[in-house]
């Protein structure tokens, strides 16, 4: 009678085994610009020592889903707040069950940075790419299916990582494509990279539809195409259930919306496997 039981304890061994490793603390750096060739042999003629490349040392979470791989995966990056419970919870084991390896950027904690909710921090677009360097280095992955997903301030930094002639051109890996809840768009930039999900709620006063639905309208129509989703009587934050009762940060409104989260989510599982795959 005891091999039974030794039988049923090394299956559930087995099966702890396989299941996906959720926030894996990780270590990475920042990715850096390397001068284009053409510098360098400037500087070379002209006796110049170009500047030293510095990178910042990050963490992240990793989470991966069962099995071998490689898997294809997705960059996600935080809100000026910091990293909230859906960002580093729930969004990875959601996107997990479908497939995708998951790496939560923290911007913030090497940096002693406690909030940029009043500012705009520039050097997020390179710590975006550097967890796109460090994941193309793990065999588990699929380098050449990694999206870059990105909530408000992370939203915004996901469009200024994959917008036409922006720093993705001197990058050695490339994003394969851009998801973006509620970002503040910019209204004069025109086309994407990659192609792009863009989610905003209609009653965000903090990230303005508006400015979304310009940004769209200045596109060349010779770029991959940007989808936008604008969603009736959802504010910020539409998609974190610790938002269920309203609340004003910085003086605007946030508050989770049931309906918006679940239409977006289903947005986000087509548009991943569309051009990801899983």
């Amino acid at each position: 009678m005891k091999f039974p039981r030794l039988f049923l304890c090394l299956a559930l061994f087995l099966l702890i085994l396989s299941q996906a490793r959720a926030d894996e603390l990780v270590h990475f750096d920042s990715a850096v610009v390397k001068p284009s060739p053409f510098r360098e042999r400037k500087a070379k003629e002209q006796g110049e020592a170009l500047p030293s490349l510095q990178a910042t040392p990050l963490i992240g979470y990793l989470t991966r889903p069962q099995g071998d791989g490689p898997f294809p995966a997705v960059v996600l990056m935080h809100g000026c707040g910091g990293i909230r419970s859906h960002v580093k919870d729930a969004w990875p084991e959601q996107l997990a069950s479908w497939g995708y390896a998951v790496l939560v950027v923290d911007s913030f904690t090497s940096r002693n940075i406690e909030n940029t909710c009043k500012t705009y921090l520039p050097d997020r677009v390179f710590d975006a790419y550097g967890g796109l360097d460090f994941l193309s280095k793990q065999g588990f992955i699929d380098a050449s299916r990694v999206a870059l997903m990105g909530f408000s301030a992370g939203g915004i930094a996901t469009l200024e990582a994959t917008k036409i002639d922006g720093n993705e051109q001197l990058m050695d890996e490339k994003f394969k494509a851009a998801v973006a809840y509620y970002p503040v768009c910019a209204v004069h930039e025109s086309d994407a990279t990659v192609p792009t999900l863009i989610m905003v709620g209609e009653l965000d006063d903090w990230s303005p539809a508006e400015k979304c639905r310009r940004r769209i309208a200045n596109l060349s129509g010779k770029g991959p195409p940007i989808e936008l989703h604008v969603y009736p009587g959802a504010r910020h934050d539409f998609d974190d259930e610790a938002m269920t009762k309203p609340k004003t940060v910085f003086g605007h409104v946030e508050e989770y919306n049931a309906a918006a989260a679940e239409q977006s989510i289903a947005t986000v599982h087509d548009f991943l496997q569309t051009y990801l795959g899983k």
